[in-house]
């Protein structure tokens, strides 16, 4: 099969899946991770599989119409856009804010000026919101220094940051990175509280849990506990770590823990179109959504203590093996679960990335057609 450039892979996978609105599934409100999926596939090399793969993807359940657009969001007027942010019924009018922005102005200085005030919802979507943008942002990025952006690729960046803003969920207290723990004692030191109530625990605790994060044990401690680290040190720290407590948590439902990996490899693919001062505060978001994240799905540390070792311990295939499986089990969350820890491997080598992967590939059920 001949090789087909990233650009032209994705900018025909984003011209295909252009109506396919925010979210999707029956009776459900799941973001819609076409556009990330297939920015992924060409990323990994894959770009040939990207048109079945979308055409797959398209019919795999039905789509939700994005939300009428009711009237224009003035981005000079914080009394008109502000109160807009959390309302999935302005995801329209957000999106046309994104457009004229984008229209009018390069696309780094529109990150620029919205990702501070995009920060404090980081959790939106579970961090959809921030992941779809930065798979934008790195298409865009890609372009040659000779080249312009298409108007699909705009239009996603647009796409991204609307879906961030239309799901913006803020979170209650304010991280201090003022403490005397690392990353890895500040996750040991999290007090897990096990469900009490009858039956087996599933996701709609876990929601209920995530929907009130300030009334958990050790939450607001935990703001406090990170000692100062570099911006760049704690991605890895956090991604490695995380690879790690999923690793250590076969008993939970295998998708949410996934992006508290590809959560913060998507900031760093971000991080350097931002100016500095944006780093550290990029860090201290991600540590707060960890924070919700690790007292929402899980009732006690499982494996985590053990993972490291029992990573180098397993039998795991190199990532080139890991990428072609995850072609082809197709589900969209293995895609960038795998791509994000070969990425975050690359810079920064530990067994827990493969081993997480591995166990991804094996917990998620494959995507058929």
């Amino acid at each position: 099969m001949p090789a087909i450039r990233y650009h032209d892979a994705l900018n025909d996978a984003l011209e295909r899946m252009d109506d396919l609105g925010y979210e999707r599934g029956a009776g459900a409100d799941l973001a819609n991770h076409g556009p990330m999926g297939a920015e992924t596939l060409a990323a990994l090399g894959h770009g040939a599989e990207v048109a079945a793969w979308v055409e797959g993807y398209r019919t795999a359940m039905p789509r939700h119409d994005v939300p009428a657009r009711g009237f224009a969001l003035d981005p000079a007027d914080e009394t008109s856009w502000r109160p807009a942010l959390g309302d999935f019924s302005r995801a329209g009018d957000w999106e046309e804010l994104f457009r004229r922005e984008l229209a009018a102005a390069p696309w780094r200085e529109v990150l620029a000026r919205w990702w501070p005030r995009l920060l404090p919802g980081l959790l939106a979507g579970l961090t959809h919101g921030l992941i779809r943008t930065a798979h934008a942002v790195r298409s865009l990025a890609a372009v040659p220094l000779d080249g312009q952006p298409t108007p699909q690729q705009l239009t996603e960046l647009a796409r991204g940051l609307a879906y961030w803003a239309a799901r913006f969920a803020h979170l209650p207290g304010e991280v201090r990175m003022s403490g005397h723990h690392d990353l890895a004692g500040a996750i040991a030191a999290l007090p897990r509280t096990a469900y009490a109530g009858p039956g087996k625990r599933g996701r709609a605790v876990a929601a209920e849990r995530l929907a009130r994060p300030g009334e958990l044990a050790g939450y607001h401690e935990a703001l406090g506990s990170l000692a100062p680290a570099g911006t760049q040190w704690l991605l890895s720290e956090m991604t490695t770590a995380f690879a790690g407590v999923y690793l250590g948590h076969p008993e939970i439902f295998p998708v949410p823990l996934v992006h508290a990996v590809t959560a913060p490899a998507a900031v760093r693919l971000v991080l350097p179109h931002l100016p500095g001062e944006l780093h550290e505060p990029s860090a201290a978001a991600l540590w707060h959504v960890h924070t919700a994240l690790l007292l929402a799905f899980t009732d006690d540390r499982g494996g985590e203590e053990t993972a490291a070792r029992d990573a180098a311990e397993a039998d795991v295939p190199p990532f080139d093996e890991l990428v072609a499986r995850a072609v082809e089990h197709g589900d969209e969350h293995v895609l960038k679960f795998t791509e994000a820890c070969r990425r975050e491997h690359a810079l920064r080598p530990d067994p827990r990335y493969g081993a997480a992967v591995l166990a991804a590939q094996q917990r998620i059920k494959p995507r058929r057609g």
